[in-house]
C-alpha cells in the first residue's frame, strides 16, 4: 500500500514562501506513468489542484498559481515538494499530497502575521 505523508511549517507569515514536502512509502515516485500532486482545500471551499510532478520529472501547474509555484522531487528520498511564494491569507488551507489514488492525511497551513 502506498502511503503519503505531508510535512509543513503550520504557520507562515504573509509574503513569505511556503515549503511543503511529501514523503512517499510503499511505492516509488519514479514508477512509470505515475503522477504526484499537491491539492489544497481552503476553509469553506472545495479542493483545488495546484501542481503535479510526473514519474519522469515533468511538471504541471494550475494556471492560477503557476507564477508563484514550483514543484520538485528528491528520488533518493522518494519525496516531492512544493514551494508557494508570496503567500497571503488566501493561501490558508489544508494541503494534501496525492498519488496513485492515495492521499496524505493533510497538513494545515495558516498564513498570518
Amino acid at each position: 500500500q502506498v502511503r503519503l505523508q505531508e510535512a509543513g511549517p503550520g504557520l507562515v507569515k504573509p509574503s513569505q514562501t511556503l515549503s511543503l514536502t511529501c514523503t512517499v512509502s510503499g511505492g516509488s515516485v519514479t514508477k512509470p506513468n505515475t503522477f504526484w500532486s499537491w491539492i489544497r482545500q481552503a476553509p469553506g471551499k472545495g479542493l483545488e489542484w495546484m501542481a503535479a510532478i510526473g514519474y519522469d520529472g515533468a511538471r504541471y501547474f494550475a494556471p492560477s498559481l503557476q507564477s508563484r509555484t514550483s514543484i520538485s522531487r528528491d528520488t533518493s528520498k522518494n519525496e516531492f515538494s512544493l514551494r508557494l511564494e508570496s503567500v497571503s491569507s488566501a493561501d490558508t488551507a489544508v494541503y494534501y499530497c496525492f498519488g496513485r489514488g492515495y492521499w496524505g492525511q493533510g497538513t494545515q497551513v495558516t498564513v498570518s502575521s
